[in-house]
């Protein structure tokens, strides 16, 4: 019982350090964050945050994570590949509270940077495209990197700049001709085409 009235604080300031960066990073480009930023505005030192996460590059890494959950996306690839991964672009539709932060927030404010960038390819490799390539089993890397281009490059053009002709709701012509996209590029044919 002591040990866990020790570590609940611990815990708890660390998901708010998390979450403070997750708000940082997807408002301020990567080299405008700075720890210290972040540690204020939770109201610890800097360094506990040093402690709890190491560097701002792992920090950076945890709050890609935290936002985009590509284990949970991944899920359900396995049962119908085209079309689950068209779905995901319609997965953040609806309203926002402006606390709310999606992956492509934190990703736009930091392409410029080239520290961000190597944290942002090796992410988006280690925790999509290889378990992507996994759960698919038959296309390879090449495969997986050309799907994950395709939705992040859909992604931008319609939550980002919002480009008109693809703002239609979900289940309609456009995911469907996106699922086509994905079969072809899997080798297969989309399911529900």
């Amino acid at each position: 019982m002591l040990i866990e009235s020790a570590t609940q604080p611990a815990v708890a300031t660390r998901d708010r350090i998390l979450a403070a960066a997750i708000l940082r990073f997807s408002r301020h480009a990567y080299e405008e964050t700075g720890l210290r930023d972040i540690a204020a505005d939770v109201g610890v030192d800097v360094a506990y945050v040093h402690r709890c996460f190491g560097s701002k590059e792992r920090l950076f890494t945890e709050a890609l994570r935290a936002t985009t959950r590509a284990d949970r996306l991944l899920a359900d690839v396995a049962s119908d590949p085209a079309s689950v991964l068209a779905g995901l672009i319609f997965s953040e539709d609806g309203p926002r509270s402006p606390d709310e932060v999606t992956p492509l927030d934190i990703i736009i404010r930091s392409l410029s940077s080239p520290k961000a960038a190597s944290v942002l390819r090796a992410f988006i490799v280690e925790d999509f495209i290889v378990p992507l390539s996994e759960k698919l089993g038959r296309p390879g890397m090449r495969e997986a990197s050309m799907i994950a281009a395709f939705l992040v490059g859909i992604g931008i053009m319609r939550t980002v700049l919002q480009v008109a002709p693809l703002q239609e709701p979900e289940g309609g012509e456009l995911e469907r001709r996106m699922a086509e996209v994905i079969a072809c590029m899997t080798g297969e044919t989309a399911r529900h085409i």
